[in-house]
């Protein structure tokens, strides 16, 4: 099975690492102590980052193309931030990227809804006349 043609597993596997990183960025702000932390924390950065990678969008709008390569970039920024859990375990540097990566992909998740909608009442608007 090509995951490239199954949207679905691209979607569990971001919903599952996603929920890590959440899981993962809440331990140190509630002041838990566990040593895997920054592995969890990694593990679901790793996995956001792999399915944003092989998410696609085949249509022709350049605006939503660009909101999709905004949620790579946020993976990234999780990436970054799970690489400075490791490089500086004491510090909250990871926080700013952390915080980053989340609006960019909030930003991006609701203009990909909004722009898509807005596409198919475009597209229903046309067909009609």
């Amino acid at each position: 099975m090509n995951i490239k043609n199954n949207p679905k597993i691209i979607d569990y596997c971001l919903s599952i690492s996603l929920l890590a990183i959440l899981v993962a960025a809440a331990l140190p702000l509630l002041m838990v102590k566990w040593p895997y932390t920054p592995y969890l924390f990694a593990v679901g950065a790793a996995g956001a980052l792999v399915a944003r990678i092989f998410e696609t969008y085949k249509g022709e709008s350049l605006r939503i193309r660009r909101l999709y390569r905004m949620g790579k970039v946020s993976a990234m920024c999780y990436v970054v931030a799970a690489g400075l859990m490791f490089y500086q375990p004491s510090a909250r540097d990871w926080l700013a990227f952390l915080t980053v990566g989340a609006v960019l992909q909030v930003y991006s998740t609701f203009m990909i809804m909004h722009e898509e909608k807005k596409l198919g009442k475009n597209a229903s608007g046309n067909n009609k006349a």
